[in-house]
């Protein structure tokens, strides 16, 4: 793996995860003010939420990292 494909590997891999983490603890507002959506997070966190995630996709890029550099699956070897 190159440094271009890993990286675009972590982005993919951090995009996903931040998608999966954004609904996690978000309460809507209570008393929402006319014109805002009563649905819309109080607190949705995100700088945390991206923080946990650069963690999380770190981990799981040095997975991918490792079983795409010692060749425990490689594309040629799967099956059609």
């Amino acid at each position: 793996m190159n440094w271009v494909t890993g990286i675009l590997v972590y982005v993919v891999i951090w995009w996903l995860i931040f998608f999966m983490a954004l609904p996690f603890g978000v309460k809507p507002v209570e008393n929402p003010e006319v014109g805002n959506e009563p649905s819309a997070p109080a607190n949705p966190m995100l700088g945390r939420k991206a923080l946990i995630t650069s963690a999380v996709s770190a981990v799981l890029w040095g997975v991918a990292y490792f079983i795409i550099t010692n060749k425990i699956i490689t594309i040629g070897e799967l099956p059609y």
